[in-house]
């Protein structure tokens, strides 16, 4: 009898819980086609349901409780229209998911409120950055400095439209998603207004950022996710202050959001990967670095296998390190010919070696290249001579590609899995390690003209 009450009892949980809600609608101009309803886990979507509209344009999809947060429909037309998933039954109507400005909710609550606030919001920061402009001006300006009374009446505007959108967000439901999602995106959408026209706000927002728990199955599930990362790092680059500072700004935060993020060993690992790709896109190698030492020296979850690898790249090749020997298991050239007085980089007699990966099929290695030729003579005249060590598989396109590149070139053919690649921990091409004499790491460029700024500013200086 206890085992078939727990049985009932379970069925009835599993039935509650997955409970299906309804979107429905009539989009009139949307007639016998395919409409889907898409949701977020993260950085990437999935599909949650999908039907084909009839003659009427009606049509009746469905979600279930896990799939709570942000939702969008998509047609043909491959314009999104965003919907809060959130428990309850939705209804629409209007033209087409093209003609967003057409479509209205005649059902569910908290998309309501949400469609109240995307329509109401973007003229509320128009106009409070109109006002703070008028207000910098008749604060600054001498011609208008003198006049108190309009200064005053437009902080008391700016001060009645932040109410209003508090009083807006304050009567709504304390557990609605819609409470938390509003303020959320609008922190996330800000950052360039914020950045160009407030930067005053930018101590505040960036509070704000670092105030954001990834682990969080709202933010997890609301579309933000990646924008939330994206923008937070983009204001920090964007902030106007010096590249040190900036470092300290993004050190800081990636030390806040880690925090978080040790409690899931898979959402630390879905962010340490996006995060570490969009700094070394950015160039920002100091930020990285420390993203990379940071979660391998003190993060205790188990991190995926090939982000653990690219990760351990620059706790074993940070600067300051001995980078490994370079030894010639193939042919080297020089201008296209065999040569054979080199049989790896110990032979180098040169103060420093600027060693280059790269590849026949990488079109920035193919752009970088010709610059290095350009610039080698200069190079080797101050006391840098330069490898490019090639991930190619073919002899012959090797051997055709280099030709006439005027410093030493090198490839063992294996690729990904060459020695020297393994051995250097290199991820990506184009790559550059910058060493003394003693394969001490004392530069990791991003750029020929960052190892050109390098060799003039540096070598010159040093020569004095």
């Amino acid at each position: 009898m206890k085992t078939l009450f727990n049985y009932l009892f379970l069925s009835f949980l599993t039935i509650s819980v997955t409970k299906a809600q309804t979107i429905s609608g009539n989009l009139f101009q949307l007639t016998n086609q395919e409409i889907r309803l898409e949701g977020f886990n993260g950085l990437n979507t999935y599909s949650i349901s999908k039907t084909v509209t009839n003659e009427k344009g009606e049509f009746e999809l469905s979600y279930t409780t896990k799939d709570g947060g942000v939702g969008y429909l998509m047609s043909v037309d491959k314009k999104p229209l965003f919907v809060i998933l959130n428990g309850e039954d939705i209804q629409l109507k209007g033209e087409a998911l093209s003609f967003p400005e057409s479509i209205s909710i005649t059902k569910g609550e908290q998309n309501k409120n949400f469609e109240q606030y995307a329509v109401a919001q973007p003229k509320r920061e128009r106009a409070l950055s109109a006002w703070g402009y008028l207000q910098k001006m008749y604060a600054g300006d001498s011609l208008f400095s003198i006049h108190s009374e309009p200064l005053k009446a437009i902080e008391e505007e700016q001060q009645r439209i932040k109410t209003e959108e508090k009083s807006f967000l304050n009567q709504l439901p304390k557990e609605s998603y819609v409470r938390w999602f509003l303020p959320t995106r609008k922190l996330v959408s800000s950052v360039s207004t914020v950045a160009q026209y407030r930067p005053e706000e930018i101590p505040e927002t960036l509070a704000a950022f670092r105030q954001l728990d990834y682990t969080d199955k709202r933010l997890y599930k609301s579309g933000l996710f990646k924008d939330a990362i994206e923008s937070h790092f983009w204001l920090i680059e964007n902030s106007g202050k010096s590249l040190d500072s900036v470092f300290v700004e993004m050190k800081r935060s990636i030390d806040v959001m880690l925090e978080d993020l040790i409690k899931d060993e898979k959402i630390l690992n879905e962010v340490t990967d996006f995060l570490f790709d969009l700094l070394e896109r950015h160039s920002l190698f100091s930020a990285s670095e420390y993203l990379a030492l940071k979660v391998l020296n003190e993060v205790s979850c188990t991190l995926d296998s090939d982000l653990a690898k690219q990760l351990e790249s620059y706790r074993a090749m940070k600067k300051g390190n001995t980078a490994p020997d370079i030894k010639f298991t193939e042919a080297s050239y020089l201008n296209g010919a065999v040569q054979s007085q080199f049989s790896g980089i110990g032979d180098f007699t040169t103060p420093y070696t600027l060693v280059v990966f790269g590849a026949s099929n990488c079109p920035k290695c193919m752009e970088e290249l010709p610059k290095i030729g350009a610039e080698y003579a200069n190079w080797r005249n101050a006391g840098v001579e330069v490898l490019y060590v090639s991930l190619d598989t073919d002899k012959n396109e090797f051997k055709q590609k280099v030709k006439d590149y005027p410093f030493i070139t090198y490839c063992d053919f294996g690729k990904w899995k060459g020695k020297v690649v393994q051995d250097y921990y290199v991820f990506g091409t184009p790559t550059y390690f910058l060493l003394d004499k003693n394969r001490e790491i004392i530069l990791r460029p991003n750029s020929v003209n960052q190892i050109d700024s390098w060799v003039k500013w540096f070598l010159k200086k040093e020569d004095h």
